[in-house]
């Protein structure tokens, strides 16, 4: 055997092993779809604030307007919607948690339900649970109807901001046809509906006359965001 072939087949072998160290793996196989159901989109949960953001010398819309470049690139007729998830100052958790919670992602909320008690609501007052999405009126459950509670939470989440009708009709019915979506006047009929079940906190809505509405908290008013809530403002 020649020296030649003793200081080339080690090397030869080593190669082959690196070949297969980096061999890319399988696709896995795809989940089967339930039966009668059809892709029409996906979330991808990103956990990251603005101090890390901020580490990596980016921004959190920096990194929006990224992702949507790509998509725009790879797909152009994909739709895209984007919003920031806030939590309380130092409520810990990872952030991709406090993401998926917020934006209601099943198995996230699910875990929630399952670790928080039935009865953590103030006896007194009102107490607004966003992450639940309760209202208890001095201690009583009220009957909000999902339209009302996503009306109530639209005005809290934008505290001491007037909120114009036309915003209104446009955020909480963005996906009804023309003919489905209700006209201005028809947000005075759910406010008057929601101010009614608050009782004899329903100033806590208040009309700023010929704009629209507007929260304003009172001292025994409690809003439990829980460990995340959607952010009022969109990417």
């Amino acid at each position: 055997m020649s020296n030649t072939a003793l200081l080339t087949r080690p090397s030869t072998a080593r190669h082959l092993h690196a070949v297969e160290d980096i061999a890319p793996a399988p696709a896995p196989a795809s989940r089967p779809l339930p039966a009668g159901t059809a892709p029409r989109g996906f979330a991808l949960y990103v956990g990251i604030d603005e101090a890390r953001a901020a580490a990596d010398g980016v921004s959190l819309s920096t990194l929006v307007e990224a992702l949507r470049r790509t998509l725009s690139e790879l797909a152009p007729h994909a739709e895209t919607y984007a919003t920031v998830a806030l939590a309380p100052v130092g409520a810990g958790g990872r952030d991709v948690d406090v993401v998926r919670l917020a934006l209601h992602e099943p198995s996230a909320v699910a875990r929630t339900k399952q670790d928080q008690p039935e009865d953590d609501h103030v006896p007194g007052g009102v107490t607004i649970d966003i992450s639940r999405r309760r209202v208890h009126i001095d201690g009583e459950a009220a009957a909000l109807t999902f339209k009302e509670f996503e009306l109530l939470q639209y005005l809290v989440l934008r505290e001491g901001r007037t909120i114009e009708r036309t915003e209104l009709v446009g955020s909480l019915w963005s996906h009804a046809d023309g003919e489905d979506a209700p006209g201005e006047r028809t947000i005075d009929v759910h406010v008057r509906r929601l101010r009614s079940k608050l009782g004899r906190y329903e100033d806590i809505v208040r009309t700023v006359r010929g704009i629209g509405y507007r929260f304003d908290r009172h001292a025994d008013v409690v809003i439990r965001y829980g460990h995340g809530t959607p952010s009022p403002d969109r990417f």
